[in-house]
């Protein structure tokens, strides 16, 4: 196992895993907000955001799905040493992380069912670049209008459609985070 993949995890686990899930219920909970998440590293092509959250979210019982791209021997062993989440197909997944060209079609993750919808995935997608402009968010968590530079919209817009069913989504660049519940309403910038 190389050095890379035994380091990056948290240095002050109770302390770091508090902050970063109370970051990332902050972005779900105003979506289109841009919040800071760091505290995890992880080897290359994952961001701090991404790492910190897979650190925080995920455990030897989370299914997990990594794309092309970031489907690489240092990423799994890295998620195999600090975690532990079974490595699976997206129809099987919890979490699914990636670029989002990589992460595919929507519709091969779950969606939960009408008995449960919280048993859907939730997609960590990897962005060149994060900024409040772009695409138009509204509903609940904001207060009147939210920008969110998104890689899309159209799919965010069927996405919406679907609910109570659909997918969840945390966008990260670099220490950058912010969530895209379902609820949320999205209209091109």
């Amino acid at each position: 196992m190389r050095d890379d993949v035994l380091t990056g995890g948290f240095s002050d686990a109770p302390v770091q895993s508090a902050r970063a899930f109370r970051a990332a219920l902050d972005a779900l909970a105003r979506p289109g907000r841009i919040v800071t998440l760091s505290g995890g590293a992880a080897p290359a092509p994952l961001s701090t955001a991404a790492a910190t959250l897979l650190l925080t979210l995920c455990d030897g019982e989370t299914p997990l799905y990594l794309a092309p791209g970031h489907d690489a021997p240092q990423v799994r062993d890295w998620v195999a040493f600090h975690i532990g989440a079974p490595i699976v197909g997206p129809g099987e997944a919890m979490f699914a992380l990636g670029r989002w060209a990589a992460l595919g079609r929507l519709d091969h993750y779950p969606v939960g069912t009408p008995d449960y919808p919280d048993r859907s995935a939730t997609l960590i997608v990897e962005l060149d670049r994060l900024a409040a402009d772009g695409a138009r968010l509204t509903g609940p968590g904001i207060a009147t209008e939210a920008r969110l530079s998104l890689p899309e919209t159209a799919a965010f817009e069927v996405n919406r459609t679907r609910f109570p069913l659909g997918l969840d989504f945390f966008f990260t660049a670099g220490t950058a985070l912010a969530a895209l519940p379902r609820t949320t309403r999205v209209e091109a910038g």
